[in-house]
């Protein structure tokens, strides 16, 4: 039990959150997530990094057409996500506890997700944690592999440091993503570029966002 987002309260998992430990051995090759839906021919879209899954909650209500996966690395929050999902039923939503960009180069199947979402995540500042940062040259090719002719990866933070870098990677890797402006998914409300906890408490500060969309083209099946 937590003690922290739970209230004291029991977070119960079953149904809706995986764990990383509970995944096939790494030699049994890539699996296909969508298989853990009991549609899986429907969309799949990951979102990287869901936290306590607002968004995700908001958007599987919103669009029941398509089925999400949130990846979260804190085990807090992957609980209280999945919890939250088996509360309300989000029968196209599934949590794993995992290291993200590990599950997606490891693990994920190719051509099978139409779209990842990556919303304020961590900007890690300094110069000697940049290595920690999402977005890299190998994650996007990675994204690349996993994406569907046509995929997109949109990313939205309020760190200017970290757009800089987003910019000069989408830049770099122009021959497998094209850049395109940003398009609010329904989980937004008025002013909101997402409708994210994380969002919503950085505008409450007024913080700008910057925020942008590649798309993979159809030369790189």
């Amino acid at each position: 039990m937590s003690l922290g987002l739970s209230r004291g309260r029991s977070l119960i998992t079953d149904g809706f959150g995986l764990d990383h430990a509970d995944l096939p051995p790494l030699e049994s090759g890539r699996l296909d997530p969508r298989q853990w839906f009991s549609k899986p021919a429907l969309p799949f879209e990951i979102e990287i990094g869901c936290g306590k899954g607002t968004f995700l909650l908001q958007q599987a209500r919103l669009r029941p057409q398509v089925n999400y996966l949130g990846i979260e690395w804190a085990g807090e929050f992957y609980r209280f996500a999945a919890d939250r999902m088996r509360r309300h039923q989000e029968l196209n939503v599934r949590i794993l506890h995992d290291d993200a960009t590990e599950f997606i180069r490891h693990r994920c199947a190719d051509a099978i997700v139409n779209v990842i979402h990556l919303y304020f995540s961590d900007p890690w500042p300094k110069k000697r944690h940049h290595k920690r940062r999402v977005i890299q040259d190998r994650t996007l090719m990675d994204f690349c592999r996993v994406l569907t002719s046509g995929g997109e990866i949109r990313l939205v933070t309020d760190h200017d440091d970290l757009w800089a870098w987003y910019e000069d990677h989408a830049a770099r890797h122009a021959h497998l993503f094209e850049r395109r402006a940003f398009a609010s998914p329904e989980s937004a409300g008025a002013g909101e570029m997402v409708g994210s906890n994380f969002e919503r408490k950085y505008q409450r500060e007024g913080r700008p966002f910057h925020a942008m969309t590649l798309v993979k083209t159809a030369s790189k099946e």
